[in-house]
C-alpha cells in the first residue's frame, strides 16, 4: 500500500470531481479543501459494504464553504463522501469537517470569480448556453406558466437550467417554484436560488409580493444587466427568460444584451390574442432576435374524452403562418398546450405541474407535451 501522504494526494485528486452546486466549480478549484488526513488501518469487520481483502483507512477531510451554515453543506458533504468511497484498492471511511471561509479568503474568491465575469457571460464568442426568451403580445395567455414548466422539464431531463424572471412588473416565477428566500450575497455576487433543479432569479425575491415596480427605460435595462452579470450562473446549458407582455423596454434590452437569444411566442387560440402575438414576433424585423417558434396555450379542454375548444382554434397556426410570411423563414408551431387545471392547482402550490413531488417528470400528457417542446427547442435549426 502506498504511503499515507501519497494516499492523501490521490484523495485530493478525487475531490476534483466534487462540484459546488452554486458555483459550478470543483471544491479543489475553489480552494475549499483545507486539509486531508489519513489515519491508520481500521477494523473492517463492522463495515458490511467493504471488501475484506483491501486495507481500510479513516479519512478526515476539512472543507471551508463560502458562508456559515451553508444550506448546501449536506449536499457537498454527501458528494465528498461518495467520491472518496470510489477510491480503488482500499476501503476509505470519510469524515467531513465543515467550516466557513474567512472574510479575506471569501473576498479573494469573489474577486477572482468577478474578474472572469467582468462582462455579460452570455454575450461572448463560444458560449454554448441556449437562450430562450418566452414572449407574448398580451398578458393572460399563460406565458409565465409555460416558462416555469418548460424550465422544470429541461432540468428534469438533465440540462443545467437557469431562469430569469424578466417580467419586472408582473413577476410570478418565485411563487410558481415555491421560492420565498432571497439569493445569497457573496460580497456583491449573487447566488441564484435553486428550486426543482432550476437556478432562478427574480426582482420579486427582493421587492416582495406587495410592492409595485415603477421602473422604466434605463432602470429596466440595468436590472437585466445585473441579473446577467452580477449573478453567478455557472455556465448553464439552458437559460430561459420570462419577458413582460408586449414589445416594451425589457424586450429591447434582452435583444441588445443577448444577441444569441431565441424568441418563443406564446398565444392562445382566439384571434384577439393571436393577432397581438404576431406583433411580439415582428420585433425581429427591427431588432436582432431570432424567432424560434410559437406555442399555443389553452388549446382545448379535455372533457370525458371530448376536446372542447373553449377559446376557439387555430391561433397558434395563424401566428406561425403570419410570422413565416413576414420574416421569410420557418417559424413553426412548436406545441399546443391543453387547458389543464393541474397547471393552476399544482403550480399555485409551488411545484411546476410537469413534476411529481419527488422532482421527477410526471407520467402525464401535459409532461409529455413539455418534453416534446423541450426537445424541439434543443434541435439545431437548419
Amino acid at each position: 500500500m502506498s504511503s499515507t501522504i501519497e494516499l492523501e494526494t490521490r484523495i485530493y485528486d478525487l475531490l476534483g470531481s466534487v462540484i459546488d452546486p452554486e458555483l459550478g466549480r470543483s471544491v479543489t478549484e475553489l480552494n475549499m479543501v483545507t486539509g486531508i488526513h489519513v489515519s491508520g488501518k481500521q477494523n473492517v469487520t463492522s463495515v458490511c459494504d467493504f471488501d475484506n481483502s483491501y486495507p481500510t483507512y479513516d479519512v478526515t477531510i476539512s472543507i471551508e464553504l463560502t458562508v456559515p451554515d451553508c444550506p448546501l453543506a449536506q449536499v457537498i458533504t454527501q458528494r465528498i463522501q461518495s467520491a472518496v468511497k470510489k477510491y480503488p484498492n482500499a476501503n476509505l471511511v470519510p469524515h467531513v469537517n465543515i467550516s466557513a471561509m474567512s472574510k479575506d479568503k471569501l473576498a479573494k474568491l469573489v474577486s477572482d470569480l468577478k474578474e472572469e465575469r467582468k462582462e455579460n457571460p452570455f454575450n461572448k464568442n463560444g458560449v454554448k448556453t441556449r437562450i430562450f426568451a418566452i414572449a407574448s403580445g398580451k398578458g393572460g395567455v399563460g406565458k409565465s406558466s409555460i416558462t416555469a414548466n418548460l424550465a422544470a422539464t429541461f432540468a428534469a431531463l438533465g440540462y443545467k437550467t437557469a431562469a430569469i424572471d424578466a417580467d419586472v412588473y408582473g413577476f410570478s416565477l418565485p411563487r410558481m417554484f415555491g421560492v420565498t428566500s432571497q439569493p445569497t450575497n457573496l460580497n456583491g455576487m449573487l447566488m441564484p436560488v435553486e428550486a426543482w433543479g432550476v437556478k432562478l432569479i427574480s426582482i420579486g425575491m427582493f421587492a416582495g409580493t406587495d410592492r409595485a415596480i415603477l421602473w422604466r427605460g434605463p432602470r429596466l435595462q440595468r436590472s437585466l444587466e445585473q441579473f446577467l452579470c452580477d449573478v453567478w450562473w455557472a455556465d448553464p446549458d439552458v437559460l430561459l427568460l420570462d419577458l413582460a407582455p408586449g414589445t416594451g423596454d425589457m424586450a429591447l434590452a434582452v435583444a441588445q444584451s443577448l444577441p444569441n437569444v431565441e424568441l418563443v411566442v406564446v398565444t392562445t387560440p382566439q384571434p384577439s390574442a393571436s393577432d397581438v402575438a404576431v406583433r411580439a414576433g415582428l420585433m425581429a424585423l427591427q431588432i436582432p432576435v431570432n424567432v424560434r417558434g410559437v406555442v399555443e396555450n389553452m388549446s382545448w379542454f379535455e372533457n370525458n374524452g371530448a376536446r372542447l375548444e373553449i377559446f376557439g382554434s387555430g391561433g397558434g397556426k395563424r401566428v406561425s403562418d403570419q410570422l413565416c410570411k413576414a420574416l421569410g423563414k420557418n417559424v413553426p408551431l412548436l406545441a399546443q398546450i391543453p387547458l389543464d387545471t393541474s397547471i393552476r392547482e399544482i403550480g399555485e402550490s409551488g411545484r411546476p405541474a410537469v413534476l411529481k413531488k419527488d422532482g421527477s417528470l410526471a407520467n402525464s400528457q401535459l409532461a409529455n407535451t413539455f418534453i416534446q417542446l423541450a426537445k424541439a427547442l434543443m434541435e439545431t435549426v437548419k
